[in-house]
């Protein structure tokens, strides 16, 4: 091991010298990273829709020529003038990005870009699946990769890209979806190759699908769903419930309602707890079961000291009820068109009277025209009496 002092004579030349070199190089240094900050920084924070985008971008390379993002702020600022000079120019810029930045996914998609604009679709595919070969599981470069494929006409190869590009990202998922369906003509069998076979992915499809009216499909594709894992998306099939009643699709509805846990012991063609022996639900937690809409002058409630069979009633108790119409118990209930129906029901009424006697009404979900009526309950007090009626759905009617 060495031993002693080492002794720095500030007084002789060559020390003071030496000093002030380092000195010097330290503030020089210093400098000139500050510099490359500022230009890092302006580079950064400027948006390349900023009108003064492209003098930053001067200033941000002259203070950080080396600067990648500098160099792709100028690039996109060149870009933005629709000419073949700027064209080459902004060209030019990106392959200066991809030489300071080459292991940077999102400076290759910008070069692939600009340079499918120059015309040169060899170069962009090559400079897109390297990007695809930086980042294989983002969305953005496979995105991309089948946009380029698209518009060359190569649709196989944009599918597959496409279907790489909806695993794992939900914003690009929608976008796949809605510019498949567009381009290819509203056809699910296209849409469903860029659909990757995961639970996600077909839960969002099949919201795709009830956006753009096709019920039949979503429950479909619903379908592939493993039946364990339909707890997890259970808020989206309410969602898909509710957008099924909405456009009138209720047996598809219904389905959803049931995965969704809402109405789980609802069926089509059927009125679901018609005994009123479950307990009547809040308005706002079923779709397809009893709905309730109480009035102060006309109270409903489920009565178990009153009953024709089984363990309860429903009774409603009129106090000087005046309004024109009577609204206050109803339920959607699915049904196939163009179908005969019976509806059958007992009723009991004790000191009702009344100028216009309540009656039950069958409409169509689809305009709410009546299709049907019972007779109106009896005046006066009346031990249990059955009433029965029929009616007979209309042509592409789903639900009443």
């Amino acid at each position: 091991m060495p031993e002693g002092q080492i002794v720095f004579d500030s007084k002789k030349t060559g020390v003071r010298i030496l000093l002030a070199a380092v000195i010097a190089a330290s503030l020089a240094f210093g400098f000139f990273g500050a510099r490359w900050q500022l230009g890092d920084m302006l580079a950064e924070q400027t948006s390349t829709a900023d009108p003064q985008a492209a003098e930053i971008a001067e200033i941000a390379a002259s203070f950080a020529p080396g600067d990648p993002r500098a160099k792709e702020l100028a690039a996109y600022s060149a870009n933005s003038v629709f000419s073949l000079e700027s064209i080459d120019a902004s060209t030019a810029l990106f392959a200066d990005t991809v030489r300071l930045s080459p292991h940077d996914f999102r400076s290759w998609v910008e070069y692939g870009r600009s340079l499918e604009q120059a015309g040169k679709t060899d170069a962009s595919a090559a400079a897109l699946d390297r990007a695809v070969e930086l980042a294989p599981n983002y969305a953005q470069p496979h995105w991309q990769l089948g946009n380029f494929y698209l518009r060359q006409g190569e649709t196989d190869e944009a599918l597959r890209q496409f279907g790489l590009a909806t695993r794992n990202n939900p914003i690009y998922r929608g976008q796949v979806f809605a510019l498949v369906w567009s381009y290819f003509g509203n056809d699910p069998s296209i849409v469903e190759q860029t659909a990757a076979d995961t639970p996600e992915v077909h839960a969002e499809l099949a919201s795709f699908y009830v956006s753009r009216s096709r019920p039949a499909d979503a429950l479909r594709i619903w379908g592939l769903i493993p039946e364990k894992q339909n707890p997890r998306y259970q808020g989206i099939a309410k969602t898909l419930a509710q957008g099924c009643a909405q456009i009138g699709a209720f047996r598809e509805g219904v389905e959803f309602s049931r995965a969704a846990g809402i109405d789980y012991d609802v069926s089509p063609e059927q009125i679901a707890n018609p005994g009123f022996e479950s307990p009547l639900r809040d308005s706002e937690e079923t779709l397809f079961d009893w709905i309730i809409h109480n009035d102060a002058k006309a109270e409903l409630v489920p009565d178990s000291a009153v009953k024709h069979t089984g363990k309860r009633s429903v009774r409603m108790t009129f106090k000087n009820y005046d309004r024109p119409q009577l609204f206050l118990l109803w339920q959607n209930i699915a049904v196939s068109p163009n179908t005969k129906y019976s509806v059958s029901f007992w009723v009991r009424t004790e000191n009702l009277r009344s100028g216009g006697p309540p009656l039950i009404e069958v409409a169509n979900a689809a305009g709410n025209k009546v299709l049907a009526a019972s007779k109106a309950f009896p005046l006066g007090t009346n031990d249990w009496q059955q009433v029965s009626f029929e009616f007979t759905t209309p042509d592409a009617s789903e639900g009443i």
